[in-house]
């Protein structure tokens, strides 16, 4: 649960644990907002109902209304922007609980799975101001010589860098200097592809 709703383990072990602390109001929006699992709001501030919800919010498929989706690759690992044609999208997607989403795109490779599959559909938020990024949220990068990666952002001990920390063990973490950033968008949730 740490995991999806990037909320701290310690933060979590507190509410469900011996201290039984109340959760304040932006641990239960990231709740709410999992992308794993569907659970109902009444249920979660009140306790009455179904714990989850059985309403899953199921994407449209629109040319009228929704966030664009481009048939482009967004690199769990590194690799080269191969001239993308972000002017025209496949199509739109509408869909509850991402109507923020700059735009939707397909991930490829396997430095952030069980996360984030090779395969699955992304939707990301635009940040236009990256000067100051909170850590352990992911983030699709573009980089100024034209790569790009989706990684979890960390702490780097290199003054003017952020540390990114792919989920797959095999892979290993890197520091990016905040200079080599040229575009940024919040990773805010993952179709899965089966």
């Amino acid at each position: 649960m740490a995991k999806s709703t990037y909320i701290s383990r310690t933060t979590l072990i507190s509410i469900i644990g011996e201290q039984q602390s109340t959760p304040g109001y932006d641990v239960l929006r990231k709740i709410v907002e999992m992308s794993t699992a569907s659970i109902n709001e009444t249920w979660l501030l009140t306790g009455e109902g179904e714990m989850y919800s059985k309403e899953n919010p199921v994407p449209q498929i629109s040319y009228t209304d929704g966030a664009p989706y481009y048939d482009e690759s967004f690199e769990l690992g590194f690799d080269e922007l191969m001239a993308p044609s972000y002017e025209n999208p496949e199509y739109l997607i509408r869909m509850p609980g991402y109507e923020k989403a700059t735009l939707w795109c397909n991930a490829s490779g396997h430095s952030m799975e069980p996360e984030i599959n090779n395969g699955d559909i992304v939707a990301l938020r635009r940040i236009d101001d990256f000067s100051f990024l909170p850590f352990g949220d992911i983030y699709g990068i573009i980089t100024t010589n034209g790569l790009r990666t989706i990684k979890r952002l960390g702490k780097s001990a290199t003054p003017g860098c952020y540390r990114l920390i792919p989920t797959n063990p095999e892979y290993d973490e890197q520091d990016i200097p905040l200079e080599k950033i040229l575009i940024v968008y919040r990773v805010m949730g993952a179709m899965k592809s089966f």
